[in-house]
């Protein structure tokens, strides 16, 4: 199909457009939640939404997102067939899972409270958990269909894509962003600061949870738009589930889904525990978030031209030039990841508060989120490696191994949340996380050792210890900077915390930048290189 379109770009373009689309779509996102953040702080309708959020979130990550296992199985089947073929196919697909997922919605209405119950049971100890629990359960109805449009929005994606089109499904999350955003904007102008009033908590729920519904519904109806007018199917019910392909998507389909959704358990693992602990779910949303900006971005960047290249030397004769790019890999998570981490570690209780700080947002809240961004930070390079490693093993026709890896780290992170909660509190749930993906990575390495005749340990380990020394140098030097610039000018407004934090993040980064060049390191050639591709205007 992309042929068909001669629309067919290289790898390089695809990368910078799926790079600005995302850069797009996470500042709406770091914009809608910086604007939840001052209408509700970490109060009741906040909390209550990351509960009822769970699982319609799970669902629209899980079988919505870009590189999901419906946008995959949809992209590797129909990329092979011309479009009097694939469009009969898209359209049963559509038919197929838009019938199983409007029965998963039914039973999703139904089943409200003991779901939200599985999700956060610690939320029925307490007067003020039981209100959080009356606002989730309402919210969870509101956003459950959520779970049928789920399955649309990843079809749409893949059938975009195979058709050689990426702008519009990777920017398209912004539509949920602007649509809670306008919601939220419509709640300010009618009761103004009485939302953050709690007689209001309810309200304020409702919208939220409306928003996010409203938004997913836009992201799918610009993708059907978009499939109509190139020809890519429509809204007509085929039940034609013998057709050629139907069984070959399914194939790809379910593993891949079932794959996938293990990760996502470790997420409610962490929800779980954390409903014990009050204003702890709604803290791990706009951490998270920051942590998630640049790591999506620059993980987007880096995976999407290194997967075809990992698969293309996927034969025994071409493991020693595999061994090189998984090294690029490694290494390039280590150039943007460990700097970045550690800036995030030194600097963020200034980064909370310039971010979030305002409004219901104030000053114990940043302190709070502030250490659980700290936790977030440490863990950056592993989660990016982790991945550049899966990918290695997709490539090589094994998902398998990394999915048995996945199942043991679902037991493994219950274990650390259990120990890390009672031991550090909130931030003790991300501190699992990290020690989960440091043993994922260490033995899927491992296994990969033995899969492709061993691995040059002591040349991949060397310098990335080195970049994980300068990392630290990185982040005092941005910590010293901005204690500096707060002695010198005081603790102003935004403006000047602004100011300081710029000039501390862009000072620790300097001396990251001066040292490492000197380190002789050819990644750091490409990533300049890929950098001047992107913002140079050259085209690869």
């Amino acid at each position: 199909m992309a042929d068909e379109t001669g629309k067919v770009r290289s790898l390089a373009s695809v990368a910078g457009i799926v790079a600005a689309a995302t850069l797009i779509s996470k500042i709406f996102g770091l914009v809608r939640q910086q604007a939840i953040a001052a209408a509700f702080g970490v109060g009741v309708a906040v909390d209550a939404y990351n509960y009822a959020y769970v699982i319609p979130g799970f669902l629209l990550v899980l079988l919505g997102g870009i590189n999901g296992p419906f946008h995959s199985a949809i992209v590797s089947v129909v990329a092979k067939r011309d479009k009097r073929d694939a469009v009969p196919l898209i359209e049963t697909m559509t038919t197929l899972v838009g019938g199983i997922l409007l029965l998963v919605t039914v039973a999703l209405v139904i089943f409200a409270h003991p779901l939200i119950d599985l999700v956060a049971p610690g939320l029925s100890e307490t007067a003020a958990g039981q209100e959080i629990r009356e606002i989730a359960v309402i919210q969870f109805r509101i956003m459950a269909p959520m779970a049928l449009l789920a399955g649309l929005i990843g079809i749409g994606f893949g059938s975009l894509n195979a058709a050689d089109m990426y702008w519009l499904p990777s920017i398209s999350p912004l539509f949920s962003s602007v649509a809670l955003l306008g919601g939220l904007g419509v709640l300010a102008l009618s009761f103004g600061k009485q939302i953050i009033e709690p007689q209001y908590a309810m309200l304020g729920g409702l919208v939220l949870a409306w928003g996010t519904l409203l938004g997913a519904l836009l992201q799918w109806l610009v993708q059907v738009i978009v499939q109509w007018r190139e020809g890519l199917g429509t809204l007509r019910l085929r039940f034609d589930f013998w057709r050629p392909g139907v069984r070959e998507v399914l194939n790809v389909m379910g593993p891949a889904t079932f794959s996938s959704g293990m990760m996502q358990i470790n997420v409610y693992t962490d929800l779980w525990f954390a409903s014990f602990i009050p204003q702890t779910a709604s803290a791990l949303g706009y951490a998270g978030l920051l942590v998630q900006t640049p790591l999506g971005i620059i993980s987007n960047t880096l995976l999407v031209p290194l997967l075809p290249i990992f698969s293309r030397l996927a034969a025994p004769e071409h493991w020693d030039q595999l061994k090189q790019r998984i090294r690029q890999g490694l290494i390039l998570s280590g150039l943007t990841m460990l700097p970045l981490g550690a800036l995030m570690v030194a600097l963020a209780t200034p980064i909370v508060r310039v971010v979030y700080e305002r409004y219901a947002f104030d000053r114990e809240a940043s302190e709070f989120v502030a250490a659980i961004l700290m936790a977030y930070g440490l863990g950056m390079f592993v989660y990016l490696g982790r991945d550049v490693i899966v990918r290695v093993f997709y490539a090589l026709g094994d998902g398998q191994t990394p999915f048995r890896v996945s199942i043991a780290n679902i037991f493994l992170n219950v274990l650390l949340d259990y120990f890390f909660i009672q031991w550090f509190g909130a931030p003790g749930l991300v501190l699992a996380t990290m020690g989960v993906n440091v043993v994922s990575m260490v033995v899927l390495l491992w296994l990969l050792n033995g899969k492709i005749g061993g691995l040059p340990w002591l040349e991949w380990a060397t310098p990335i210890a080195a970049l994980t020394v300068l990392s630290f140098v990185t982040g005092m030097a941005g910590w010293g900077i901005y204690v500096g610039l707060q002695r010198f000018l005081g603790d102003g407004g935004f403006l000047l915390s602004l100011f300081q934090l710029t000039v501390a993040g862009c000072g620790g980064l300097a001396v990251f930048a001066m040292v490492v060049a000197r380190m002789g390191l050819s990644e750091v050639d490409l990533f300049m290189n890929r950098l001047r591709g992107k913002f140079g205007g050259r085209r690869g």
